[in-house]
């Protein structure tokens, strides 16, 4: 069941209204979430080098505790890595729609069940 003209209007308005209200909250909900997994990704590698420096700082020291805990450091980058690579992202047709296009897709889904 699609939306009239009337309430696609009201919608249309409803959302410019919110944008003006609180642009942080619209910007939120239609964030680009692959922004959020290349930053997770770049955490990763940095950790998998500071880890790799500090498993190597152990053994030039020959403190085994320090090369275990820089072998902990480089596997914690590795998972952060590879878990943000497994992450769905959003196809780019699908983010650049306006809030009330995402809505309207939503109604009609729920309604079509």
């Amino acid at each position: 069941m699609a939306l009239s003209d009337h309430e696609k209007r009201m919608l249309q308005e409803m959302e410019a209204a919110l944008m003006t209200e609180d642009p942080r909250l619209v910007s939120a909900l239609s964030g680009d979430v692959q922004s959020v997994g290349k930053n997770r990704i770049l955490v990763g590698l940095g950790l998998v080098v500071l880890g790799i420096l500090v498993l190597f700082g152990g053994l030039i020291a020959k403190l085994t505790p320090v090369g275990v805990l820089g072998f902990i450091i480089a596997l914690g980058g590795v998972i952060t890595a590879i878990s943000s690579i497994g992450r769905p992202s959003l196809p780019k047709s699908r983010r650049t729609s306006s809030m009330s296009a995402r809505l309207e897709q939503r109604w009609d889904k729920r309604n079509n069940q």
